[in-house]
């Protein structure tokens, strides 16, 4: 963590904020109040500004507030540094200011920062893998479960892994509460995918979820995140997106995936489709924890599957106490 950090007011004159940033060779400065983080000035929004200018923008900015990256994410000093790297890298984010358990500025790291201490701890547990693989010790097996530890990414599919996927709902629900506001999730589960793998072989499996995942990165919007839940379950993080607006995205990944036709003759489709269930945290009166969110998700997921997949569901917030509705359980539906 860098604790030598520029910070200014919201009403700064923005052209001493980019003259400062000039003088000390900063690529952001933290716009606080009462020494509490509410902004972000970064060399992307004076970018921003520029191309303003270029268009032949008829306003000209004056103070910070009006170019500032508002809400802006932050960590603490105690935020470990996968945490810290899913974050950055989760929401594309270069600067994440580091905060005091009430909120006061106390320095910054950056994405850059975050990857060379990422990849100096990696190295480490690699040298103590090779150092010890004659050895085949406990200590083998223990440097190598903490190698796995250190991944973002699941292996199969190149979607983020469970272990990411938890950080960044943690700090994205976290956020929404902080910030009242809103976001969705999507959970998909590939339909009928035991008879899928009975058919052609596990190894054929594996191959369709990597298709499937290829697909789904592909035609998601460039701020929305996707992670491997577990087995077949893909779940969708969709940020500043109501419950509606989610379920228009649901709906248009699943038919566009009938594009892909990947054969599946044991389905009454022919091809391998998707079930999907659709939860929001929305601004106020939202849930307290994002396992209630994605629990919700999946009893729309189920709900999908009972009604003859290949389908989006949302369940409305009011049933989400309702304990007849079910939840999905196993891998062959």
């Amino acid at each position: 963590m860098n604790t030598t950090v520029i910070s200014s007011t919201a009403d700064a004159n923005l052209a001493d904020v980019i003259q400062s940033m000039i003088d000390n060779h900063y690529s952001c400065v933290i716009i606080v109040e009462d020494d509490i983080p509410i902004g972000i000035v970064t060399e992307r929004d004076i970018v921003r500004l520029m191309g303003r200018f270029i268009a032949k923008s008829v306003h000209c900015p004056m103070n910070v507030s009006e170019i500032m990256s508002a809400p802006v994410a932050t960590v603490s000093g105690t935020t470990t540094l996968f945490d810290a790297l899913v974050i950055a890298t989760a929401q594309k984010i270069r600067h994440l200011p580091v905060v005091s358990p009430t909120g006061q500025l106390e320095g910054l790291v950056t994405q850059s920062d975050l990857a060379k201490a990422h990849f100096r701890v990696y190295e480490h547990q690699r040298e103590t893998i090779e150092h010890s693989v004659s050895l085949r010790t406990q200590e083998l097996m223990q440097a190598n479960k903490q190698l796995k530890s250190l991944s973002l990414v699941d292996a199969l599919t190149g979607l983020g892994n469970r272990r990411a996927m938890e950080v960044d709902l943690e700090h994205t629900h976290s956020q929404a509460l902080r910030y009242n506001r809103s976001y969705s999730v999507a959970l998909f589960d590939v339909d009928q995918f035991k008879l899928y793998n009975d058919n052609y072989g596990h190894k054929a499996g594996d191959n369709a979820l990597r298709l499937i995942s290829e697909y789904l990165l592909k035609s998601i919007r460039t701020c929305d995140r996707l992670y491997r839940y577990g087995g077949e379950e893909i779940l969708l993080i969709m940020p500043e997106t109501t419950l509606y607006g989610a379920l228009i995205l649901a709906d248009r990944t699943l038919s566009g995936l009938a594009d892909v036709a990947i054969p599946h003759e044991k389905s009454s489709h022919g091809i391998l489709t998707l079930s999907c269930g659709v939860a929001s945290q929305v601004e106020v009166n939202g849930y307290n924890h994002w396992e209630e969110l994605v629990d919700l998700a999946d009893r729309g997921l189920y709900a999908s599957k009972n009604n003859g997949r290949n389908r989006s569901t949302i369940i409305p917030p009011e049933d989400a106490v309702d304990d007849n509705v079910p939840r999905m359980h196993g891998n062959d539906l």
